[in-house]
Formats: C-alpha cells, structure tokens, sequence
C-alpha cells in the first residue's frame, strides 16, 4: 500500500494568506483556489459537504489549527489547499484559540484508510510548537512548503 503524503497533494499555487477575514471567507477563499488550480469536478458538491461537516462539529481541532474536510464519490485522489490567517479567526474550536492555519482536505470517499492518515499526519505535525509558530509567520507560499517539506518527510 502506497504512503499517503501531505506534500504529494499540495503545491504553492494552493497556499493562500489572508490579513483578516472570516471563517466563510477563509473557505470560500481555499474553495475557489482548489478548484481553480487543480479543475476539480462538482464543486457545488464538495461546498455543500465542507458545510455539512462544519454544521456536524467543529473541524478546528485547537492550537491556532483547522481542518475541514470531505469526501465524494466523484474525485480519485487526494486535494489540499492551505491558509495561514495573521489575525486569527473564530472557528468554535475546542480549546477557544483563534485559527491561524487552515488545511483543507478533499479526496475519495473510497479510501478511507488513507484519508484518515492523511488528517492523522496533518494533526500530528501540528502539534509541534516551533512548526506552528513558523507557519503563523511565513509571508510566502515557497516558505510554506519548505516549513511543511521539513515536517513531513
């Protein structure tokens, strides 16, 4: 079995700052990016189930840290798209910090295994401070991935 990485799924057109904004904005922001760069199909679909999940319970799993995610029928491999927010963000999460780092995960709802490595690799690297801290500050998309290819080798 293949290992499932971050890094296969992610580039730097999909790496997105904002200022300030808000929890809708932010994903509306990551949204239309993913489906810019990568021209994913029935985004309509992926919109509605990023919603639902939101709706279901939180995905801002404490830290400065979210992760939205869904899974459709219709996609064949995984689809990240990343925002680092400066001001930080109110996302109901469960130990009341702001949001800084958002990772949006999109990808097959027939791999299952993987997906949750996928979410389990990104919760796990985010517990470490120091690489938290970097990203909250990084200005560039290139720094980003430098910071994340360190991470998760």
């Amino acid at each position: 079995m293949p290992i499932v990485r971050l890094l296969d799924y992610l580039d730097e057109r999909s790496i997105l700052f904002f200022d300030s904004a808000s929890k809708e904005e932010v994903l509306q922001g990551l949204l239309d990016n993913i489906f810019s760069v990568r021209e994913l199909p029935a985004k309509e679909r992926f919109v509605q189930a990023i919603i639902d999940r939101e709706k279901l319970v939180t995905t801002a799993i404490g830290m400065g840290v979210a992760i939205p995610h869904a899974k459709l029928p219709v996609y064949t491999d995984f689809f990240v798209s990343v925002a680092i927010v400066q001001k930080g963000i109110d996302w109901d999460a469960i130990d009341d910090s702001l949001v800084k780092i958002v990772f949006l995960i999109g990808g097959p709802d027939n791999r299952q295994t993987d997906y949750l490595k996928l979410l389990s690799s990104v919760t796990v690297a985010m517990r470490d401070k120091k690489l938290r801290k970097r990203l909250m500050s990084a200005t560039t998309a290139h720094d980003v991935m430098t910071l994340l290819r360190a991470a998760f080798v």
